[in-house]
């Protein structure tokens, strides 16, 4: 090959070089940090790149984990929208300053106010995307539904030594204790919880799905759940799980009252985005009827937007319910003095 020939092949390959480069510095990133650990939201970020050509950069751990990670990172931070699975967690970083607000006509009217976090004028700070019931379910051979079908009830008497719960200091329970708090006060949150606890068949311990699966053994009655724990069981092939299934009933609790406690799976623009203008697509995105049913159809979650068609057969089976209307940043705001409470009363 001549020296001229050598030159001319080397210069194709860096003008290809720097071309590919150009186009890869020039197509839209979202970093993304997300907390939610389900493998079925893979087609859910997968169909966003396909819709926009925005392609996302992910970092997965749990919601104390990306907080701890934002707040060391600083201005530094290449987050550009955080996910989060629980009320408590996204308010509380909403007062750490760890997101900013997003003025959006899209997410405003698709989401229920008392699924956004508070709007200063400027836009909320972040936004609910998908909604979980937190449900009692129990044995239907040894429980009347009548005698557990309120949240209160878990702390009556007849309930003694029937009732199992996962830690109370665990975010799916502060959320709901947030709630009683709201509802019934200080000074009534406080003896309703020490019911619950002198209630207990065993000291709180595992996951919801334990729960579950401890009222079908007969290790307690009466147990709380979120109803997405409850749906994967519903939905399993496995006959472990259907055994579990035909021994247990669910019902959604204070249908005649204010309605059963929901906790959300929400999402936030970082503070320090790089990313702005993918960031708000991504989160108008999540919005859109075709993520809401992916929500539920794809992780048993329910959507937030009023009116979207789901096709989830566990969901379906558990019925229609009332859900409680207070603000869910209120309920997040209750989180600390109820974690108060419980350490007065023994809750652990």
């Amino acid at each position: 090959m001549s020296v001229r020939s050598i030159f001319a092949n080397t210069a194709l390959a860096c003008a290809a070089l720097a071309t590919a480069f150009t186009a890869s510095a020039q197509t839209p990133v979202l970093n993304l940090y997300s907390a939610r650990h389900y493998q079925t939201d893979e087609a859910l970020y997968a169909n966003f790149t396909q819709a926009t050509g925005i392609r996302i950069n992910r970092v997965d751990t749990d919601d104390a984990g990306l907080l701890a990670r934002l707040r060391s990172e600083g201005a530094s931070s290449p987050a550009d929208v955080v996910l989060l699975v629980d009320a408590a967690r996204l308010t509380a970083a909403e007062a750490e300053g760890l997101f900013q607000p997003v003025k959006s006509s899209v997410l405003e009217a698709r989401i229920p106010a008392q699924l956004r976090g508070k709007d200063d004028g400027k836009g909320s700070q972040w936004f609910g995307f998908s909604t979980r019931a937190r449900v009692i379910v129990f044995n239907k051979a040894g429980v009347k539904r009548e005698d557990v079908d309120t949240y209160e009830e878990l702390a009556d008497p007849k309930n003694k030594g029937r009732v199992c719960t996962r830690s109370g200091s665990h975010p799916y329970n502060l959320s709901l204790f947030g709630s009683m708090y709201e509802h019934l006060g200080a000074e009534k949150t406080e003896a309703w919880l020490k019911g619950v606890a002198d209630n207990m068949a065993r000291a709180p311990k595992g996951g919801d799905t334990d729960q579950i699966k401890a009222v079908a053994s007969g290790e307690c009655a009466v147990a709380l759940t979120n109803t997405y724990y409850l749906a994967r069981l519903l939905r399993s092939d496995k006959p472990e799980d259907k055994a579990v299934v035909e021994k247990i009933e669910v019902v959604f609790p204070n249908q005649q009252s204010w309605g059963a406690h929901v906790n959300i799976a929400g999402g936030a623009l970082a503070r320090h985005a790089k990313n702005r203008e993918a960031g708000i697509k991504f989160l108008e995105y999540l919005a859109t009827d075709s993520a809401q049913a992916y929500f539920a159809n794809g992780n048993n979650e329910y959507p937030v937007v009023p009116g979207v068609k789901i096709a989830n057969p566990a969901l379906d089976s558990m019925g229609a319910f009332k859900a409680e209307l207070i603000p869910i940043s209120v309920v997040g705001l209750n989180s600390t003095r109820v974690q108060q409470i419980l350490d007065r009363v023994g809750y652990k």
